[in-house]
Formats: structure tokens, sequence, C-alpha cells
């Protein structure tokens, strides 16, 4: 079957998040968190490292979507179920739907790390890859440096498959860095 025509939905949600597809508008909420959050961004993300207008986060939360509607990309936005308010980032990124398998990719606006909140998330996007598009692995990858990253797939019993050295360089400084690659198979 052609990935485009794959039904399954576009919102779920775990205890205390609304997890969903990108929508014309959360530019605005997305830029505000990018923003807040800028200085623990910087080291490990590329998009941090260039300033971007609130216009050019809502044409990437646009693009985003489109790709999700043609599923070459399952960005996700996390969502407080409480309040409505944005707090995260993830996703289902370099997807191969021959077998299937997705990278699951995060970061979190600052104001709300440290609550767990990121690690339900990514147990949410874990489940719904495994229920409810029959994912045969899936992949989180990170800097050996980026404790705070690393913790989470360690949480949710993922398998340290090994360690890429010289893999990256750091988006920041381009400094020589390793890349840990985590992953569940089914």
């Amino acid at each position: 079957m052609n990935p485009i025509l794959k039904e399954f939905p576009d919102e779920f949600s775990t205890e205390r998040l609304v997890i969903r597809m990108p929508r014309p508008g959360d530019g605005k909420a997305v830029y505000d968190s990018i923003m807040a959050s800028i200085n623990e961004l910087k080291p490990w993300l590329s998009f941090a490292q260039k300033e971007q207008s609130e216009q050019d986060v809502e044409l990437n939360i646009r693009q985003s979507y489109i790709s999700f509607l043609k599923r070459d990309d399952l960005r996700l936005l996390v969502f407080l179920k409480e309040t409505g308010e944005f707090i995260a980032s993830s996703g289902l990124h370099r997807i191969d739907w021959s077998i299937p398998k997705f990278e699951v990719g995060y970061w979190i606006d600052s104001r709300f790390s440290g609550k767990g909140y990121m690690t339900e998330a990514v147990k949410g996007i874990t489940d719904f890859a495994l229920n409810e598009l029959n994912a045969r692995r899936i992949e989180i990858r990170c800097d050996e440096k980026n404790v705070k990253s690393r913790a989470i797939p360690e949480r949710l019993g993922y398998t340290l498959e090994g360690i890429l050295k010289n893999n990256s360089l750091t988006p920041d400084t381009n400094e020589l860095r390793n890349t840990c690659i985590y992953a569940k198979t089914v």
C-alpha cells in the first residue's frame, strides 16, 4: 500500500499530554518555546543556530503539516492536556515504510523540563508507532554527551545498540562527537 493512503489517527493522548500533528497557526506557540529555550537547544540542534522569525517557524509548521499528510515525516507537537499549552516538539522521522521503521526525535520547552513530560511523550509516540503504524524498529539517536536526551530511551527500555565514534559535529561549536543509537525492535 502506498504510505500516503495509510490511515491512522493524527492525534492521541497520554495521561497528561495531547500529542498531534502540526497545524497551520501553531507557529507562534512553537516560536515562543524556541525563544524561551534557545540556550538549552543550541548545543544539540542545528535549527537553533540560526535566528528565526515567527513567520519562519510558521512556514516550517506548515511544511511539517504537508509532510505529515504525505506520510513523508510525522512531526508531532506535544501539549499539556490540562491547559492546552504547547510544551514540546517530537515526531517520527527517517521513515522507511517497507519495514516499517522510524526515528524518534524530540526537544522540550525548557520551562517544562524536569517533570517527566518528554519521557511520557516519547513513550506515547513509541506506543503509537508500534500499535498504529506496526513499527518493527524504532530508533532514538542522540549525542553521547547529551545526558538528558540519553536518559529518555534508557528509562523506556530501549537498547543501546552502539555508539558511532566521531560521527557528527556539534551544531554550535563544530566539535567532533559520538552518536548513541538506541532501538526498540519487534
